[in-house]
């Protein structure tokens, strides 16, 4: 394995804000490497500028061997980028916009066409919808459009922005057994996402909290760092105002709210899932269900940024 992304100290201030501070991470070959973080953390600036679009204002980083402070150009001509924001144009068909990006590369004639027909074919973008107007495609087609608009030039490294923000879950899952394709052929695939059931899907996550790159590891590592212990979740009505009763219990290391439940965790070898029906029903609360629960990426979220604040 080697590394195609090497981070060292990336800054980014804007005026008195600083957007990334001092960040320090690498990426290796085939990886998909996943970056999370609340709005206004960093993730994006981070990826603008590993991706060429901004210049850092301190620090140093490669990308596919190419320095994204002396050399934007070379990193650019090395790596595809997708935004979090549909970037394709609407009035034109795929092919069209396929055509248009195709020669942004420098690509023409029967090289462009071939390269054309080599995108489509590890995207799965049929002909019929290449033949169709963008803006009239459906959400789920036109992200897979502009992740073959990305891979036209045949990179090593694809930045993915929130790819898959207001698509259908069908959709969703569709577009990562692509990723995962991208990277079992070679392809380092990085992402950002506020999905944290598609960032089960890296093989590595880093974390940020206030431009701060608070925690880095696989899933489970991260699980069994930040969220110990044994995880019971309550499904009933009212139990969000109650919850506030079990956080003092022995044995409670957390309560949570995810939509009508709360998670409870306990220390290892302290559930009590009974003692904390008792205490949200003394609460006001009504326990419906009680079932154990593993830990979740976004049990993990939700620790990081209680720890980090």
């Amino acid at each position: 394995m080697t590394h195609v992304i090497e981070v060292r100290g990336l800054r980014r201030e804007f005026g008195d804000f600083v957007a990334v501070r001092d960040v320090d991470f690498d990426v290796e070959r085939g990886e998909i490497f996943g970056y999370l973080g609340a709005n206004g953390a960093g993730k994006s600036t981070t990826i603008r500028m590993l991706s060429g679009l901004l210049a850092p204002s301190g620090g140093r980083a490669t990308v596919a061997g190419h320095d994204v402070g002396s050399d934007p150009i070379a990193v650019k001509r090395s790596i595809g980028y997708m935004s979090q924001k549909f970037s394709l144009y609407r009035d034109l068909t795929a092919q069209e916009n396929l055509e248009f990006f195709g020669g942004i590369y420098g690509m023409a004639g029967a090289t462009l066409r071939r390269a054309i027909d080599r995108a489509c074919e590890r995207t799965g973008l049929a002909d019929e919808h290449r033949k169709a107007m963008t803006g009239a495609l459906p959400g789920g087609t036109r992200q897979r459009l502009a992740l073959t608009s990305a891979l036209l030039h045949e990179p090593p490294i694809v930045f993915l922005d929130e790819p898959t923000a207001g698509v259908d879950p069908a959709s969703r899952r569709a577009f990562w057994r692509l990723i995962r394709e991208l990277a079992d052929g070679g392809t380092t695939v990085f992402v950002t996402t506020h999905y944290m059931d598609e960032a089960e899907y890296c093989a590595r996550i880093g974390l940020m909290v206030d431009g701060v790159l608070v925690a880095l590891d696989t899933p489970a590592a991260l699980k069994a760092r930040y969220v110990p212990g044994e995880t019971y979740a309550f499904t009933g009505r009212d139990l969000h105002a109650a919850r506030e009763r079990t956080l003092s219990l022995p044995g409670v290391l957390a309560a949570e709210p995810f939509g009508a439940r709360v998670h409870v965790r306990f220390a290892e070898g302290h559930a009590d899932p009974d003692m904390i029906a008792r205490h949200l029903t003394e609460g006001g609360g009504r326990v419906d269900r009680v079932e154990r629960v593993e830990a979740s990426l976004e049990d993990v979220f939700l620790a990081v940024v209680g720890e980090a604040a």
